[in-house]
């Protein structure tokens, strides 16, 4: 039916691109495209043989618009999947315009280099304006908006879990369960046991940005800020049990604030053992987790590059990690003039994804909804020009693929709600 260029190798690019071949239907072809190729040689390895997608690879430096163009003419593909890094979000997306080709990715675009004047002004006057200090934020991305529109393209962004599947519960809850939604909770436990003293679960310079940024959530129509890692609750979660839990920024609350009407908090929380927790900081406090690059004998590097180097490679836990995640939004409001709470969730097991695909968890996850944005816009289900996120469409096709193709998920109506 269609033919994609994923561009991105890494762990969840792995699992999008076997998801894929077990849907060939829709995926008649994939090109598998990155900086190493010998990565994409590998992938397409082990699939040959057992899927009916027809597989190629290619090297591409998606840093480099000019070499994305010429990738995307040699293709000539119907989407670009973009799983790749958050710094390469705008270079692929100009591409794609470039070249009149859909496009999707799985995270907001974030820059590599915090340091530059350009993004550096922009950056400062969204903080003043809007009330948040985190890096990433949609705002560069939505700034295509009119761009894809007048090309009668679509982008769709984050189509991850969260953000993503998160965002397409709250689009459900809005249909299907609420007349008003007053607050949503997104919770991300991963209860999973990959045995080393320090490891993160997907792209550890993201992930630690991520994580060492000062928390935000939305209330009463702003937002309001916090010191990292400074609003801790427990909760017990279905098959994982108790776990402690921190309030951190993330992407998909600056989108749901503007798409959920009246919604009156958004807060997301995230799941950290105390080792986790301890070696963040000390890697925080000698300067470990800084983008800006310091000079060592003659050389120029980044510090949190160097550590990426040396952590353990988030496609490679697979074999060794135990356990469960949890995922999933609370919500409360009202239905037919009562009061209704309702609590939408995936339960994923590690050893079951590896079984499957190869992976942990993490990047299954991630992967999977990965695979279903693009069989959304491929099929024409989710099909409008211009820049949108998953709850900015109709859910229904969406959720009833989760089911079908690995992220089964189930409804609370009587869930514990976190104060």
């Amino acid at each position: 039916m269609a033919k994609v260029l994923i561009i991105g190798c890494g762990g969840v690019a792995g699992v999008a691109i076997h998801k894929c071949c077990q849907n060939s239907e829709v995926f008649e072809e994939i090109c598998i495209a990155s900086r190493t190729v010998s990565k994409c040689e590998a992938v397409k390895a082990q699939l040959e043989g057992k899927t009916k997608t027809k597989i190629t690879t290619a090297q591409v430096d998606a840093d480099k618009v000019d070499e994305v163009i010429a990738l995307i003419k040699k293709v000539q593909p119907d989407l670009v999947m973009n799983i790749a890094l958050p710094y390469q979000d705008l270079t692929i997306m100009d591409a794609c315009l470039a070249c009149g080709v859909n496009y999707m990715d799985t995270a907001n675009y974030e820059p590599e280099d915090i340091d530059d004047p350009e993004w550096r002004a922009v950056y400062d006057k969204r903080c003043k304006e809007e009330g948040f200090s985190a890096y990433f934020d949609y705002s560069w991305q939505w700034a295509y908006k009119e761009k894809f529109e007048k090309a009668g393209l679509t982008a769709l962004l984050g189509s991850g879990f969260d953000p993503g599947v998160t965002q397409a519960y709250c689009a459900y809850a809005q249909k299907h369960l609420f007349d008003e939604i007053d607050t949503i909770d997104i919770l991300d436990c991963n209860g999973g046991d990959h045995g080393y003293p320090f490891a993160t679960n997907f792209n550890p310079e993201i992930n630690l940005r991520e994580v060492s940024a000062p928390g935000s959530y939305w209330e009463n129509g702003h937002w309001v800020e916090i010191p990292a890692m400074s609003i801790k609750r427990e909760y017990n979660f279905d098959q994982v049990g108790q776990k402690d839990m921190y309030l951190l920024h993330h992407e998909e609350i600056e989108s749901l604030a503007k798409n959920i009407p009246g919604v009156k908090r958004i807060r997301f929380f995230m799941t950290f053992g105390q080792s986790y927790l301890t070696h963040m900081k000390c890697l925080e406090n000698v300067g470990m987790l800084s983008t800006t690059p310091v000079e060592f004998e003659g050389h120029q590097i980044v510090p949190i590059q160097f550590l990426k180097a040396l952590l353990p490679d988030p496609a490679s836990l697979g074999p060794r990690t135990v356990g469960k995640t949890n995922i999933g939004c609370i919500f409360t409001g009202k239905k037919d003039g009562k009061e209704k709470t309702a609590y939408i969730y995936n339960v994923c097991d590690h050893q079951e994804c590896y079984k499957e695909v190869g992976s942990q968890a993490i990047s299954y996850t991630t992967g999977v909804p990965a695979m279903i944005g693009a069989m959304m816009l491929l099929t024409g289900k989710w099909n409008k020009p211009g820049v949108y996120t998953v709850e900015e469409f109709d859910p229904d096709p969406y959720m009833d693929a989760l089911n079908k193709w690995g992220l089964p998920w189930q409804i609370n109506d009587n869930p514990a709600l976190v104060d």
